[in-house]
């Protein structure tokens, strides 16, 4: 009977490319078909992005709240140390009102940086948990920001950020003739709108893409890391926790990394969308 066990596991021990795929796959309404397909819903991209939304908020809401005028904590000191980095870097690209744009700015930056943190959680945790209440083995992703779905929802409320803010300094007459004018004069219109379109899908497309791959490559050189332990040698078991160790340290720079950058390029959008041609 043991011998039939054991049996039994080995035959249905996943592969490590089952394995990667199943850790790469989300918690969705519907399976999906083709690359596109709007009918599916990525529940756990949805939840954890919500979760760490509200976590940001609540961060800066107690920040606020105990900020005092006397000698700052720590907590406080490194909130403070955060506002006035975003605030000088709004100064510096954004010439014009800053009222929205620099809160904006920071709250994309916190809520980018909690979203890319949940990387170092442990990949097979939320397997584990699953399997001990006895749910079996869903699909479950961590990580919204190595979801393309994700990274393009964030950069399209950038676009339309953009958008709104181009109309509401130039004007809806001023912003519509720059979209037919620019940069070529108002006789090469039909150019002049192709091109203009082109530059706000591929701001969009491009702001998206850079986080979800530095993302997505994070977590499946995580899942990577993680099957050297499953070689059952000194080696592996060696190889993984050196690995491991190293790799998380640098991802570490990675996280806040592309926070940053995120960040950067939304001020740099938006403080193109307060300038002409």
């Amino acid at each position: 009977m043991a011998t039939t066990t054991v049996e039994g596991a080995a035959t249905h021990a996943p592969t490590a490319s089952e394995y990667i795929r199943h850790h790469l796959g989300h918690l969705s309404n519907v399976h999906q078909h083709g690359p596109v397909d709007f009918n599916v819903i990525h529940y756990d991209t949805l939840f954890w992005s919500i979760t760490m939304g509200v976590i940001g908020c609540l961060i800066m809401w107690m920040a606020a709240r105990k900020a005092t005028a006397g000698v700052p904590g720590r907590f406080q000191a490194a909130v403070e140390m955060l506002v006035e980095m975003v605030e000088n870097q709004s100064k510096t690209i954004v010439h014009g009102d800053r009222s929205f744009i620099a809160p904006a700015a920071l709250t994309v930056f916190v809520w980018v940086a909690l979203m890319n943190s949940l990387d170092f959680l442990p990949v097979d945790l939320f397997a584990a948990t699953f399997r001990a209440l006895g749910l079996g083995e869903p699909h479950h992703r961590v990580v919204p920001t190595a979801d393309l779905n994700g990274t393009i929802g964030i950069s399209l409320g950038v676009l339309i950020l953009m958008l709104y803010y181009g109309i509401k300094i130039k004007g809806l007459g001023g912003w519509l003739h720059e979209l037919f004018a620019a940069p070529f004069g108002i006789y090469m219109a039909p150019f002049n709108l192709l091109l203009n379109i082109i530059e706000y899908a591929a701001k969009m497309v491009s702001l998206g893409m850079r986080l979800f791959g530095n993302m997505f490559a994070g977590e499946l050189l995580f899942l990577l890391i993680a099957l050297l332990g499953s070689t059952a040698t000194v080696f592996g078991f060696a190889g993984q926790v050196i690995a491991g160790s190293i790799w998380a340290i640098f991802h570490i720079l990675i996280v806040f990394l592309q926070a940053f950058i995120f960040m950067m390029l939304t001020l740099v959008y938006l403080g193109q969308a307060h300038e002409g041609h």
